[in-house]
This record gives C-alpha cells, structure tokens and sequence, in this order.
C-alpha cells in the first residue's frame, strides 16, 4: 500500500491528520482494540497510561488506588506537540483521553462500555483489587467516561460501543464501519442501572458503592 493511501482519514481525504480517542472504563478493551485499529489504518498509537509512565508525566502517586495520577496539563501538551508534528491519523487511548486531547482537531470518540458482571471479571484476571474494582464498575454503571467525553468534545462526535460480548476485530470492524460511514454512530445504547435492576442484580453493587 502507498504511503499516501495509508495515511487517509475515515473520510477518504489524503494526508488530512485527526485524532480518533478511545475511551472507556479500565478492563474494556481500549488498548488492545486500539493497537489493532492503529495497525489496520496505519495509524500512531498514543496509549495515555505509558505515556505517563514513560514521560515521567505524573503529579505523584495516589496509594489508594495505586496508581500514578497523571499531570493532564503536561499531557496535553505532549499530545499537542505530536499531533502538529505528524500527518498521520492518531488514536489516542485512554480513559481519561478526552481530558487532553485538542477537541477541535478530534474526527470521532469511541466510548467502548461493557456489562459490569463482564467487567468485574476482566479486572479481577488483570489482578485489580479492593476499591479499585468498585470505583471503576461504578464508573461504568454511572457512565462516567461518556459524560466527561460529552462535556470535552461534544455529543455530535461520540459513538457508543457494547465490547461485552465482540471479540477485538469485531470491536474494530464495527469501528471501522462507523468511520465509513456504515454504521450509525449513537450513544445511549447501554442503560446499566436499568438492566442491573432488570436482573435483580442491583442492590449488590449498590452496596459496593
């Protein structure tokens, strides 16, 4: 394939740079999703979470939840610096991507959601523990990362999608089905507290919380 091919956006326009964020609960898929997109569109991967560790972009350490807590000021301006270096489309991945990304230069936000019960599972194989499991299935169920994407770029770029059951091509060839314009780009099309509640479920991740 040639180098100009390559590097075409979703719109079919060459050497036209946007950013395409993938966002989304920890445990849902975003990285692994996003790599595999990168590679299909010959794209730059920006994964958020290495980013930080390996710029040394953090403000300190929360103990709590063990985790870095990144300096979204420096962040935004790494991301910045390579979007304006480069012609090539950029996936940024993270779940709190749409925190620094500049919103005017983003084409689509794919908020990847999964049904908590899945979710609990995916994060307790990755060895997440303790509050950490409840903060993050609480972010889920509340729909924390599609109301920060919608306050940081905008209801008209944000596509919804269900991981829960589709495998990583699945995931990405629905993706690019949206990019083409294929298929519907929605969001609305979970409703966890509904279905948890459905399921007689609810009140145990209620007293999680």
């Amino acid at each position: 394939m040639k180098k100009e091919e390559r590097l075409k956006t979703h719109v079919g326009e060459k050497r036209k740079k946007g950013i395409l964020v993938i966002t989304g609960t920890p445990g849902v898929g975003k990285t692994t999703i996003s790599r595999t997109l990168a590679a299909k569109l010959g794209a730059l991967h920006l994964d958020i979470a290495t980013l930080v560790k390996r710029e040394q972009m953090a403000s300190g350490y929360d103990k709590k939840r063990q985790t870095l807590i990144a300096d979204t000021d420096k962040l935004a301006k790494k991301v910045q610096q390579t979007v304006s270096k480069t012609s090539e489309t950029i996936i940024v991945d993270g779940h709190y991507a749409t925190d620094v990304v500049p919103w005017k230069q983003v084409a689509k936000v794919f908020v990847l959601r999964c049904h908590p019960v899945e979710l609990r599972r995916r994060m307790e194989e990755r060895d997440f523990q303790g509050s950490k499991v409840k903060e993050n299935l609480a972010a889920e169920i509340l729909d924390v990362c599609l109301a920060d994407a919608v306050a940081n770029v905008g209801e008209d770029k944000i596509c919804e999608i269900d991981t829960t059951h589709q495998t990583v091509d699945a995931t990405v060839d629905q993706i690019l089905s949206i990019l083409k314009g294929k298929e519907r780009c929605t969001i609305g099309i979970v409703d966890w507290l509904g279905r948890l509640e459905e399921e007689g479920s609810l009140d145990q991740y209620l007293q999680d919380f």
